[in-house]
């Protein structure tokens, strides 16, 4: 697992996938069959023009009363409510809410670290558009200059329901199986796994991670090799628990 080097700061417009070739062409790097692309969401978000500029933003009645209830800037409630279902928890300084992609999270991801400040007067970065969309046209991109079978996870920093902390996970896949599926296989004793599956995609995110840093590391995305690249593609979002599934909601 290694950092794609000298990756330059990123800005609306830019094409993320000739960027990262680039990159790697500069290191004298290439990919390897099976190798996977982690793309953070910001740099994602950032060439997808996902800005908020808080400035410009008039809170509802509803964010306004929401805002004093969890303490946050009735603007920056404004925009959360925005790109969110609904409200799932909350309490002075927390706010946690289901976004209209179905993830669970603080704030529904929107950011104002490592953010352009040329972007406005107050700017805040959303999550992207279609995190699994955004993946397959990187790994198609990729695939095609490389000449090499490869997958793309976008990943992002979550806070967990018992457990301290932020680790990776990934919001979009192309080129993997996101999950893997390992019932009706055996285990060493022979006995069939009837629940087993592994989120494969928020492993590699997590793994990713620990290289990508959370301050200002600026690496934005990390080359993963020794995973086989799956004959049945999974899409990140199949991680998402359909809410019959869910006993905590």
């Amino acid at each position: 697992m290694s950092v794609v080097p000298a990756m330059p700061l990123l800005t609306p417009a830019d094409d993320l996938g000739a960027i990262i070739i680039l990159s790697m062409e500069n290191a004298g790097l290439r990919p390897d069959d099976g190798d996977i692309f982690v793309v953070a969401q910001k740099a994602v978000s950032k060439v997808q023009g996902r800005y908020v500029d808080l400035a410009t933003v008039v809170p509802s009645p509803r964010a306004t009363k929401l805002a004093a209830e969890v303490e946050k800037d009735p603007r920056l409630v404004e925009v959360i409510l925005s790109e969110s279902i609904r409200v799932v928890r909350q309490r002075p300084g927390v706010l946690i809410v289901e976004h209209r992609a179905g993830y669970v999270m603080a704030n529904a991801g929107i950011d104002r670290s490592n953010v352009d400040l040329s972007e406005g007067e107050e700017p805040v970065l959303l999550l992207p558009d279609d995190s699994d969309a955004a993946a397959e046209g990187l790994r198609a991109q990729l695939a095609s200059h490389f000449g090499k079978r490869l997958g793309v996870v976008v990943n992002d920093s979550f806070g967990r329901p018992w457990r301290r902390g932020t680790v990776g996970v990934a919001l979009g896949a192309a080129g993997i199986a996101a999950l893997n599926d390992g019932r009706g296989q055996l285990d060493i004793n022979g006995n069939a796994l009837r629940v087993t599956q592994t989120a494969l995609a928020d492993e590699v995110a997590a793994a990713a991670s620990l290289l990508m840093g959370q301050a200002n590391e600026k690496h934005p995305v990390v080359l993963v090799s020794g995973f086989a690249v799956a004959d049945v593609m999974v899409p990140a979002s199949a991680l998402i628990r359909p809410p019959a599934e869910d006993l905590f909601r």
